[in-house]
């Protein structure tokens, strides 16, 4: 029997308000990653959170390979989900690769997307001298892809740290790493991968609405020059650097996170 829209992707809603907020969650992560962040907005705003197929408590036997071979898979996914709520003019706040997911969204359907917020997102992660820095060499994801079929649990031990430095939050650093090794190595795999490896710079000039880049002062996996280049080629973006440093600031701080995005909010 075939799920609902609720059962297939495990949607909350939370808060209260006219205008809807969407939290979108990053790689091997879930909804549950926002809870530090969302009770901020639940007086002023309605929240919809949900967790992408193969994550969370979503329904893992709708996940198709072939579907999320790209990240317009998942983008699909967050068009079916405000179409079916009768959603427009969303604020639409995703963190890491869900920046760039919220980015095709906004480009495929600019009716939906009011207002974006990109967490730690980059639209190519592998170096393209001299004219783009994405962070690495493609031999180097090759091997970090590598590793996590070879030893998943090990691959989640060594990654969680750097994403998020036991300095910034130690528990918080902790509980990434349980949340990553509970992931289905295959499907996080794939994402990983397609996350890493895609090039959706082309994306980029078709955005059209409000944008805000927040980005960590220092981040493992995405340059600072990532957040400059985002800046540059979307057009009505603005680039706000937070202190916080790692790649889950809405976890290792959620207040400065919260008020970034309430500076530059419209309502």
């Amino acid at each position: 029997m075939p799920k609902t829209i609720e059962e297939k992707h495990h949607v909350r809603w939370l808060g209260q308000g006219s205008k809807t907020i969407v939290f979108s969650h990053g790689f091997a992560s879930d909804q549950q990653t926002w809870k530090w962040v969302t009770p901020a907005f639940e007086d002023d705003y309605q929240l919809l959170l949900f967790d992408f197929v193969g994550s969370g408590q979503s329904d893992y036997s709708a996940y198709d390979f072939k579907q999320y071979s790209t990240l317009d898979g998942y983008a699909e996914d967050v068009i079916t989900i405000l179409d079916h709520y009768e959603l427009n003019d969303v604020i639409f706040v995703g963190h890491s690769v869900s920046g760039m997911i919220g980015a095709i969204v906004a480009k495929e359907r600019p009716d939906l997307i009011d207002q974006l917020f990109m967490i730690g997102a980059s639209p190519r992660y592998i170096n393209e001298p001299p004219h783009y820095t994405g962070g690495f060499e493609e031999h180097e994801i090759e091997q970090l892809l590598t590793m996590m079929q070879t030893n998943f649990v090990g691959w989640a031990s060594y990654i969680a740290p750097v994403a998020l430095p036991p300095s910034e939050g130690r528990a918080q650093s902790s509980q990434l790493e349980e949340k990553f090794k509970d992931n289905d190595p295959a499907i996080t795999h794939n994402f990983l991968k397609i996350t890493l490896l895609g090039d959706y710079r082309n994306v980029l000039a078709d955005v059209t609405c409000d944008t805000i880049i927040l980005q960590c002062s220092d981040d493992s996996f995405v340059p600072i020059e990532v957040g400059h280049y985002l800046r540059d080629h979307i057009s009505n973006s603005r680039l706000h650097i937070l202190s916080a440093k790692g790649h889950y600031p809405h976890m290792s701080h959620p207040n400065e996170t919260a008020g970034a995005i309430k500076q530059y909010l419209t309502t």
